[in-house]
């Protein structure tokens, strides 16, 4: 019973030959998992599909204030429609988190074997943050290193912590990557509020916010750290958190280096 958890509610208890209180008891516990896995089951299928519904209307959202956009608006209308162009961006990334996070409770996530050069993915987010955010300075000390894994998979982790890098910085974002005893490390730190250590492993819950700093307000969801956690560990690799040196935050995530031929 110690060994079923929500990954693996399919799993039922060895019910013994014998007709005493502890087949009773192996007998009851299955009628439970049978309830707890069909109401499982049923809340993954609603996120689901109302996940994969929820696409037709925000596109024809999308396409309707392009539209807008191209048109000739006053000035204040102008601002109302880009900040509406924001929300429909961030609810558009929403759902494909939502779709994502159905797919890995449903059957785990399935990641393609391919080389995949790390070194060029956060060369392409470094010069992504300089570009929209010209304001930070971007410090990084990048290496070459190839793992093999899924290139869209561990490019979404990326973007996913340093999104979170970005979104809390108050002037600096750092990125680091080496191949460290027979491994790949790559730190992705931030001159923000900086998270407490009690905290550290709360932020990898879905829909966790710690405080106001890290509220809805600037952007986040709650889900894009538990969403690389699954990522990584699904390439056999870990990420942590801890403090950046002089203050904020540092996310570390660990990747194991392909098998030699």
């Amino acid at each position: 019973a110690e060994a079923i958890t929500a990954s693996s509610l399919h799993t039922r208890l060895p019910v013994p030959a014998a007709t005493d209180e502890i087949s009773a008891l192996a007998t009851t516990m299955n009628t439970m998992l049978d309830r707890i896995e069909t109401a499982a089951a049923a809340r993954r299928r609603f996120v689901a599909d109302a996940s994969h519904e929820l696409r037709s209307p925000l596109s024809t959202i999308h396409t309707g204030l392009d539209l807008l956009r191209a048109a000739k608006l006053p000035a204040d209308s102008e601002a109302h429609v880009a900040r509406l162009r924001r929300e429909s961006k961030r609810l558009a990334r929403l759902i494909d988190d939502l779709v994502l996070l159905a797919r890995v409770d449903e059957s785990g996530l399935h990641v393609r074997q391919e080389d995949v050069d790390l070194d060029d993915l956060v060369y392409a987010e470094r010069d992504r943050i300089a570009s929209v955010r010209p304001q930070l300075t971007v410090e990084s000390s990048i290496r070459p290193a190839r793992v093999s894994g899924d290139p869209h998979h561990l490019q979404r982790a990326l973007r996913n912590v340093v999104d979170n890098a970005v979104r809390h910085a108050r002037h600096r974002v750092s990125l680091g990557l080496a191949p460290v005893a027979g491994a790949v490390e790559l730190v992705v730190g931030d001159d923000g509020p900086g998270i407490p250590s009690t905290d550290r492993e709360r932020v990898f819950d879905r829909f966790v916010r710690l405080d106001e700093d890290r509220s809805r307000t600037g952007g986040g969801t709650g889900l894009g750290l538990p969403i690389t956690r699954d990522i990584i560990v699904a390439h056999g690799g870990t990420v942590t958190v801890a403090e950046a040196p002089g203050g904020g935050t540092s996310l570390r995530i660990r990747l194991p280096l392909p098998e030699p031929c």
